[in-house]
């Protein structure tokens, strides 16, 4: 492909943990030219405004504050920005970039020039409960809960250092890193939101995060009460949602109740969709309760693979250019 036919890609905030991942994947591509700051200029707000207005997509890797403040550099109506931080999920002027949403989500992530990438947490949780409210097989107002099972590479490069400094000075002694470890206990996740706006709940659930020792995979865990849901739902039926409302996503891959693969020797695999942007769903259970289950990489379906799924997406190239299933 010739260079004036390549797309002008730019990240911003390339330094943190999605940035330097979506270089991994840019860079492995031929059909992009990667534009790149001076690492003396990457506060230089001229520079980076300049290499906004130059691309056709810009990834903004960067804190709310610094989110908001480098979408307002942006003049260029042809440049596409694809926000990874949580400032515009919610917001009506940006698409929400979560390509398997609902029908047309896809046509407006084409026709839009701001998208939000979803949350890591939140494209797990969301990818369970939205199909089930569309068809009529979950009650918005059901009184939801939900936990998740995350790697440390979710809390960016300051938790990654702490952890790998735990292992390099580990002894016979179990450290304070060692055990998984819950937060957000004040229930005010920062993924609550768009949990709710785009899973269509009447509420926020009640949702638990947790960090385990290990680099990345996470897990999001629904439970329901079968009896609680419109009358004679089963857990066949909640798969038969997933499977219609996922037929033809490339990414997505529903799981059958029964099936054995499912779980090694009884326990489930986190990291079982780990260098992959795809999600695998489940539905575990009996005939009285059952809990759901998505899986995913958060590094990849959960951050960096999500945000280039959107690129491709608006594009018009296909949509696992340079994305493993």
């Amino acid at each position: 492909m010739a260079l004036k036919d390549l797309f002008k890609v730019y990240v911003d905030g390339q330094e943190g943990t999605t940035g330097l991942r979506l270089f991994d994947y840019l860079q492995a591509r031929d059909d992009i030219e990667l534009l790149r700051i001076d690492s003396d200029k990457r506060k230089d707000p001229a520079e980076r405004a300049r290499l906004l207005n130059a691309a056709d997509v810009a990834f903004l890797c960067l804190p709310d504050a610094a989110s908001r403040e480098a979408a307002a550099m942006v003049e260029n109506p042809q440049t596409c920005l694809i926000d990874a931080s949580t400032a515009f999920r919610t917001d009506p002027d940006w698409v929400y970039g979560l390509p398997e949403l609902s029908d047309g989500q896809r046509e407006r992530i084409r026709a839009s020039k701001r998208i939000a990438n979803v949350g890591c947490h939140a494209s797990a949780f969301i990818l369970l409960v939205r199909p089930l409210v569309d068809a009529g097989l979950l009650p918005a107002d059901y009184p939801l809960s939900a936990f998740s099972l995350t790697g440390y590479s979710g809390g960016g490069k300051k938790m990654i250092a702490d952890y790998e400094a735990a292992i390099e000075e580990r002894s016979s002694s179990e450290g304070r890193l060692d055990a998984p470890r819950p937060y957000a206990m004040a229930l005010g996740h920062k993924h609550l939101p768009e949990m709710q706006q785009h899973g269509r709940l009447a509420r926020p659930p009640v949702f638990s995060p947790i960090v385990g020792p290990f680099l990345k995979g996470l897990m999001v865990n629904v439970p329901l009460q079968l009896s609680h849901l419109p009358a004679g739902v089963r857990a066949e039926d909640l798969l038969d949602a997933y499977r219609a409302h996922y037929a033809d996503e490339p990414f997505v891959q529903v799981r059958p109740f029964e099936e054995i693969d499912n779980l090694d020797n009884g326990f489930f695999d986190v990291r079982g969709a780990n260098e992959t942007n795809r999600v695998d769903l489940f539905v575990f259970g009996n005939e009285e309760r059952v809990c759901l289950v998505s899986r995913l990489d958060n590094l990849g379906k959960g951050a960096a693979g999500s945000a280039v799924q959107n690129m491709n997406v608006h594009l018009g190239v296909d949509e696992t250019t340079g994305l493993s299933v």
